[in-house]
């Protein structure tokens, strides 16, 4: 039981790679089956926290790995994506560069200050990755996103900077931190409560 979640870490870059091999060598396969394997992906970035957290296992080594395999999983599922729909991506690829340009900001960051990659796992990253999930969905069943894309951009911008000014503002590195008004407080020397359904 006690190594359910990092089974689940391991299902979603298993899940990862598979869906870039559906891409990368063409298999003849429906939408759904692609798009399965990313719904079943998120789920397991939803319950490895949660059921860790019920087992009492959340560690500092197991969050680190936990962000590190999210990274992967978006970048092998954004990859496929490219390659099924390179002209959506041509198109947009000044918005995607900022968004790429940020996240590798906050990677630079949490590096040059702790030594560490970043593991914060703010509430409004949470979002976005549910807006990002819903967003790839789109693209992948018919290849193309406006109106949702639009807003993942946007809202993927507010969380990259609340995820940066956590970093700027700890004073030592720290995983699951809700918000900016938590880092503040932990600044401050004072305690912060974290939720127990998101944050360990």
């Amino acid at each position: 039981m006690r190594n359910i979640p990092k089974a689940l870490i391991l299902l979603r870059l298993i899940l990862g790679m598979a869906i870039l091999a559906i891409s990368l060598f063409h298999f003849n396969c429906s939408k759904s089956v692609p798009i399965t394997l990313f719904t079943v992906g998120l789920l397991s970035d939803v319950f490895d926290g949660i059921i860790a957290r019920r087992l009492n296992v959340s560690s500092e080594l197991l969050r680190r790995c936990d962000s590190t395999v999210d990274l992967i999983f978006w970048v092998l599922v954004a990859t496929s994506v490219f390659i099924s729909y390179p002209d959506f991506f041509y198109a947009h690829w000044t918005m995607l560069l900022v968004l790429v340009g940020l996240e590798a900001v906050t990677y630079i960051i949490s590096f040059a200050r702790f030594k560490k990659e970043s593991a914060t796992h703010a509430i409004t990253s949470k979002i976005w990755a549910l807006v990002l999930f819903a967003t790839l969905i789109n693209i992948m069943s018919n290849g193309r996103s406006s109106v949702l894309f639009d807003i993942c951009f946007y809202v993927g911008i507010i969380t990259r900077l609340e995820v940066i000014l956590i970093l700027l503002v700890l004073k030592t590195w720290a995983n699951d931190i809700p918000s900016l008004y938590h880092a503040i407080r932990l600044r401050q020397g004072k305690s912060i409560k974290r939720y127990k359904l998101f944050n360990g």
